[in-house]
């Protein structure tokens, strides 16, 4: 019987073979996104306007506080409530960019705050201007304590990607679920979801683990 499961397995594979593209098309969109949203939301954070830095001090608090899923139901069943509608695919962007936008942020935020206030006022007494002090010193320093963490936590958001599947998104997740109902061997296919997931994140991983050894020397 197993040997029939894996067969039918071997027969639809180019199914999950799609279910990996949207995958890896939704990781690669959000990641850029939430790393241009979360350094953007890290330099408000760490800014001295405290108008800014509590505004963004409530998002990403709520956004951290609250589930995933949550979010996703929100964007996906309660906006077209008020009039936004979107499609799953849309929707699921909108859920991870907001998502991970927040954590991205604390991670750019604790690293500019990393860097001594002398490299500032280094900066400063060099004529610099302020948009200039962050893109010329500080922000080139404080990649070498951004790096790791921001790697691992796109590792978190490949993941998390999974949870897209809830709103009918046919990713790998979405995928498994749909092919369990034919083939009645869940670690059979699991297994193999499974793998798939983890050779698109473990290229990720190994980078995360190199950046941190490189960053210690």
């Amino acid at each position: 019987m197993m040997a029939f499961y894996f067969s039918q397995l071997v027969d639809i594979f180019p199914f999950f073979l799609k279910g990996l593209w949207m995958t890896s098309k939704i990781a690669f969109i959000s990641l850029v996104t939430c790393t241009l949203i979360g350094l953007i939301l890290g330099i408000f954070r760490s800014s001295n306007n405290i108008i800014l830095k509590r505004l963004v001090g409530v998002y990403v608090a709520f956004v951290r506080g609250t589930p995933f899923v949550v979010q996703i139901f929100i964007i996906f069943f309660i906006f077209p409530e008020w009039g936004i509608q979107l499609e799953a695919f849309s929707a699921a962007l909108l859920a991870m960019a907001i998502m991970g936008s927040a954590f991205i942020c604390e991670i750019i935020a604790g690293g500019i705050a990393a860097i001594p206030k002398g490299q500032w006022e280094a900066a400063a007494s060099s004529g610099l201007t302020p948009f200039q002090q962050l893109r010329l010193v500080v922000i080139p320093q404080a990649m070498k304590i951004i790096l790791p963490p921001l790697v691992g936590q796109y590792v978190l958001l490949i993941k998390d990607t999974s949870v897209v599947s809830v709103i009918g998104v046919m990713d790998l997740t979405r995928v498994g679920w749909v092919t369990v109902v034919r083939i009645p061997e869940g670690l059979m296919v699991f297994s193999l979801v499974g793998a798939l997931y983890f050779m698109i994140s473990y290229p990720l991983i190994l980078l995360s683990n190199y950046l941190e050894q490189k960053m210690a020397d």
